[in-house]
């Protein structure tokens, strides 16, 4: 579905899956001449990232400065030697909140980097809500999962650049390194980004809020439609309320959600909230053809954002994530007519009269989660506290 559009000065690639993204991220690592910044939740041992990493280290070997940032926990299983061998070449490779008591319950190691970021020569950007990880996830599934990626090129790059090397410039002072280039960039960038593509963040300190509050002021305003797409969907009260408000007031909300089951708490917590969301006239329609991975919306056929950003209390809450908004109606109805196109051809429509004939244990088993997810969410704080990494 790969398409291109050029929107206030940018240029902007649309990509499903990563199929289409894998070979644009290599190649554009190939084509470097100075830099490269990476950063990933998930970095496998698998065919694609034994591809991505020969692509750094041969970037590196030629004498462009490659930087890989690996979350803690989502790469924990990455084989230190991948990781020798990838430093070895002169890849510099630092981790975010490495594991080291992966049973602790402190709250802090649900503080995890979620984004999936990329940045060529500052000028190519790709932001993404894909891990580096095998397309297909195999077994039985032998679709990929469903996903998608934005190539920026235009001055949200600028933008994309000092976020990145601001977290890693930081991640190395608290490593004991360059404190003084941590000083440099906390100063060094003043927001300039357009106003019809702007790169969203969530972290612990100054942009807590910034991803649930583009997608309420969204909702708040459309007028026909939202769809939502959204791998891990437990939203809270405020966002609960903003898309009852809209069916309320006759606006075509559809969701996207998960249909195989991943993460059985998980998938049971969501389904508790079918039932509201049914009885106000939304569509519920559950992806099946192979894993929901996909974080994006489309409102109106004018606004829409892809990312790094489930709708639950751990990606709005608690880990760091990175979102593409992006106010231009070819972009947004590229990816509506997509998102329209799989739930037709990939997904099951939950009908209400239908719903309604599940059976009391079922219903109380999908409360029961619903309630640990939130407790567990109280435990942990809802994130609070101080926590500039």
């Amino acid at each position: 579905m790969s398409s291109t559009h050029l929107v206030d000065g940018h240029t902007l690639i649309l990509m499903r899956n990563g199929e289409e993204y894998f070979p644009r991220l290599i190649a554009a690592i190939d084509a470097a001449t100075r830099t490269i910044y990476l950063e990933t939740y998930i970095y496998a041992a698998d065919t694609c990232g034994r591809q991505v990493s020969q692509a750094l280290q041969r970037a590196a070997k030629r004498g462009v400065m490659a930087h890989l940032l690996l979350d803690g926990f989502g790469s924990a299983d990455l084989p230190v030697a991948w990781v020798d061998e990838l430093r070895g070449a002169g890849v510099e490779v630092l981790w975010y909140r490495p594991e080291i008591a992966r049973f602790s319950l402190r709250r802090h190691r649900l503080r995890r980097l979620h984004r999936k970021l990329a940045l060529v020569d500052e000028q190519i950007a790709f932001v993404s809500g894909i891990n580096i990880i095998n397309d297909v996830p195999g077994g039985r599934i032998i679709a990929p999962r469903l996903d998608y990626t934005v190539e920026v090129q235009g001055a949200t790059a600028g933008h994309i650049h000092f976020v990145m090397r601001r977290l890693w410039a930081l991640i190395s002072w608290v490593s004991l390194r360059r404190q003084r280039e941590r000083i440099e960039l906390l100063v060094a960038h003043k927001n300039t980004e357009p106003h019809k593509v702007a790169f969203v963040l969530r972290d612990n300190l100054r942009h807590r809020h910034d991803i649930e509050y583009a997608y309420l002021k969204a909702i708040a305003g459309a007028q026909r439609e939202i769809i939502i797409a959204n791998a891990y969907f437990l939203p809270g009260l405020r966002f609960r309320h903003a898309l009852l408000n809209a069916a309320r007031r006759g606006v075509r909300v559809v969701l996207l959600l998960q249909g195989k089951m991943e993460y059985r708490l998980q998938h049971f917590a969501t389904r508790a909230l079918y039932d509201e969301l049914l009885r106000e006239g939304m569509e519920i329609h559950e992806y099946h053809a192979s894993f929901m991975h996909a974080k994006v919306a489309v409102v109106d056929g004018y606004w829409a954002t892809v990312g790094s950003s489930n709708i639950d209390p751990f990606s709005l809450w608690l880990a760091r994530e990175a979102n593409l908004v992006v106010r231009d109606a070819g972009f947004a109805e590229s990816l509506r007519a997509d998102l329209l196109q799989e739930i037709a051809r990939s997904a099951r429509l939950i009908s209400p009269s239908v719903w309604s004939e599940h059976g009391i244990w079922m219903h109380l088993m999908m409360r029961v989660s619903y309630a640990m997810v939130r407790f567990l969410t109280g435990v942990i704080g809802y994130g609070r506290g101080q926590d500039n990494v």
